[in-house]
């Protein structure tokens, strides 16, 4: 059996386990996963995800305002994100970034509010979760600027679909490769590149529960359990033991995560 799997990206916080959160968490162990990092995407989320990695061991927390609700961002939500940050079990803030796809907050605020949460991280000595989406070169650049005035923060980018070719910049600046579902779709064509191509150390594996499940899973509501489907089409796609992707993303996660 598959032991010891770290998720490092889920949200079972979300209502879509309202029903089962429990359940889904209390086997998680008996399923081979060790551990889940539950990521925030707004003040609520965030609140939600300190108080269930308060209950369950085997989650930790991760706090910040998506670019989806950079609009709800302000003096008083970051004062809140500061309190939160106190507690044992948060680990990074995010997840954070831009996303020009839906646009649901104006570009400037995302952009506004993404610079001053990786200000935050550095303030709070935390690493950062990345979401990009539709704005490639800017997250990019925005990363590489905080990297240059602060060259001790860590960076994940979270469900990396982009092309081998921006992975390796993002390598030169010493940040983490996250890869989900993605990878395992038939056509996905970068995610499997990016897969044979990555830095085995810069490697972690992601469900983003409930969103993305993998194959043969598609079209169902994503659960931690379901990452094996993950690690096993990277290995195969690397030629390696299934249990060795495992292990090394693993001590990957917890190297980024400082946990």
């Amino acid at each position: 059996m598959l032991m010891g799997i770290i998720d490092s990206h889920a949200h079972l916080d979300s209502e879509r386990f309202d029903y089962d959160r429990d359940i889904v968490i209390s086997n998680l162990e008996e399923n081979g996963v060790e551990r889940v990092y539950n990521i925030g995407a707004d003040l609520e989320s965030s609140i939600v995800s300190v108080e269930l990695a308060s209950i369950y061991e085997n989650l930790r927390a991760v706090i910040g305002v998506h670019p989806h609700s950079a609009d709800e961002y302000n003096d008083e939500v970051e004062n809140k994100l500061i309190e939160l940050a106190k507690n044992e079990n948060v680990k990074a803030i995010g997840e954070i970034g831009l996303d020009y796809y839906y646009d649901y907050s104006p570009r400037d605020t995302q952009r506004e509010v993404f610079i001053r949460q990786i200000e935050l991280a550095h303030k709070l000595n935390l690493p950062i979760v990345i979401h990009t989406r539709d704005a490639v070169q800017e997250t990019f650049d925005i990363i590489k600027a905080a990297k240059e005035e602060h060259p001790d923060l860590k960076f994940l980018i979270h469900c990396f679909t982009q092309s081998v070719e921006m992975m390796r910049e993002y390598i030169k600046l010493g940040c983490y490769i996250a890869l989900g579902g993605a990878v395992t779709f038939k056509n996905s064509v970068h995610p499997k590149e990016v897969a044979k191509e990555v830095p085995l150390e810069m490697l972690v594996l992601e469900t983003d529960s409930p969103y993305l499940a993998p194959t043969p899973m598609r079209g169902k509501r994503n659960e931690p359990m379901f990452i094996k489907h993950t690690a096993k089409e990277i290995a195969k796609i690397r030629g390696m033991k299934v249990q060795e992707i495992i292990d090394i993303t693993a001590e990957n996660a917890k190297r980024f995560y400082n946990d």
